[in-house]
């Protein structure tokens, strides 16, 4: 449980567009093709609890099951799906094919959620093109549409990024706290 009011990540009606996506079964799976990704994170790491940022309909624990991923603890985000509850920390947060969607106006508050969670390691995806699917309004369900050089220094601003990976369409960090303390965890004395 936190200490502090949650902060608004997404307003109401943008809420009540993700829930309707979400019925369609070909939304939200973007984390299946990095599964193999995570698992090797996980088993790199040495991670026991992953929390899936923005999870969807929980597509990555399907799909790492599959993939014989073990003994972690499982903690699904989505406010979409609010029977998950908030963000709790883990080992490995993974956010995968989430801030691209994000509304611009609650970026930085969804970054400072990721920064609050990532104990030691960070998974985030990032589209950098438009998405296939658009909204009910008519815009592109990828709201936020711009190259790796304008993502990278806000994400410098919240975490160390200690691995860049060019993907189709995006790109692809591992990202652990600042050692400075600003990431979460508590600087070197």
């Amino acid at each position: 449980m936190r200490d502090v009011e949650p902060r608004q990540t997404i307003s109401d009606e943008y809420l009540r567009q993700q829930q309707e996506l979400h019925r369609n079964p070909n939304y939200g799976v973007a984390s299946i093709g990095y599964a193999p990704i995570v698992k090797q994170l996980l088993q790199q790491f040495g991670a026991r609890s992953l929390a899936d940022y923005g999870a969807g309909k929980c597509n990555l624990r399907r799909k790492l099951e599959e993939l014989g991923a073990s003994g972690f603890e499982y903690l699904p985000y989505d406010p979409a799906f609010p029977e998950y509850g908030e963000p709790r920390p883990a080992d490995l947060v993974c956010c995968i094919d989430v801030l691209e969607h994000i509304e611009p106006d609650f970026l930085e508050n969804v970054l400072l959620d990721l920064k609050g969670i990532v104990r030691k390691y960070g998974f985030l995806t990032i589209h950098t093109g438009p998405a296939m699917k658009h909204l009910a309004d008519g815009r592109n369900a990828h709201l936020i549409q711009r190259p790796a050089s304008w993502w990278l220094p806000i994400l410098c601003r919240h975490f160390e990024v200690i691995h860049l990976q060019g993907s189709p369409g995006g790109f692809w960090v591992v990202v652990v706290p600042q050692a400075d303390g600003q990431g979460g965890q508590a600087a070197p004395s």
